[in-house]
């Protein structure tokens, strides 16, 4: 029958790994970590989703970047030195430098041209949904979906303006639903207890976080494969200069995660 045909091909062209990278800041270097465990065990995903920092982690993967060399990269550039006070009325800072450094290394200038199929969570301010873009100018999306309220300018992408997908969108397992056999979902914040809070930064990071963890917790349940490094609780959205330390972290918590998994053993 055309239907049970139709069906059979879908489900031939489906992708077998999917890896859905939670936003994060800072944290998403632990996303590299978990990227260098799922190497060393052979799995490579097919297509990727990711949110804010973890968009950015899954940019450079999928256009062919390992995560040890990544993570030297992004040691050596010291992205915070590149951004650029702005004052403007939207938004406290600008991305001038990060697009500067951006520009350099991408060699895929389009989404459609990277190796593995990559899906951008943004957030509509104007429609107030999110948007998953997996074709387009690479650049301008990642500075989309990268831009924090407050503190970045939203980026007008086609008359309307878009701003971190965090905001909507954490942890986009959704745009790999239906399209990929397995999914493997990363989310580097930190929702368990804690024992002190200590600034306002932190206050407000710790309720945000707060605010969307039933969504991830909802999502978490989608994912055949779910990892989240409680070990990050100790690091904030800013802590840059602790990246090795954060790469080891997800590096440890993956292998460990894999090794007491059915689904990839």
């Amino acid at each position: 029958m055309p239907f049970d045909i139709l069906k059979l091909l879908r489900l031939k062209n489906r992708c077998k790994t999917g890896l859905a990278l939670s936003g994060g800041a800072a944290r998403g270097m632990a996303h590299l970590g978990v990227a260098r465990a799922l190497y060393e065990k052979g799995i490579r995903p097919d297509a990727i989703a990711g949110t804010s920092a973890g968009a950015i982690v899954g940019a450079f993967l999928a256009d062919g970047y390992e995560p040890d060399e990544l993570l030297e990269i992004i040691m050596g550039k010291r992205i915070i030195k590149y951004l650029r006070l702005s004052f403007r009325n939207s938004g406290l800072l600008n991305m001038s430098g990060v697009r500067s450094i951006m520009e350099e290394l991408f060699r895929a200038k389009n989404i459609e041209d990277l190796k593995i199929p990559l899906y951008i969570t943004c957030a509509n301010l104007n429609s107030g949904e999110a948007e998953y873009f997996n074709k387009g100018e690479l650049i301008e999306k990642l500075l989309a979906t990268a831009s924090i309220p407050g503190l970045f300018a939203p980026v007008k992408i086609n008359g309307s303006l878009y701003a971190d997908g965090g905001i909507l969108d954490n942890l986009p397992v959704k745009p790999l639903q239906n399209k990929c056999k397995k999914i493997i979902g990363v989310d580097v914040n930190y929702t368990g207890p804690v024992d002190k809070i200590g600034n306002v930064k932190s206050v407000l990071e710790r309720s945000f976080h707060l605010s969307i963890r039933a969504k991830i917790e909802a999502k978490a349940k989608q994912c055949d494969l779910f990892i989240d490094p409680d070990e990050l609780k100790g690091y904030s959205l800013t802590d840059i200069s602790r990246g090795r330390e954060m790469f080891d972290i997800g590096y440890r918590k993956a292998k460990e995660m894999l090794a007491g998994s059915n689904e990839f053993n």
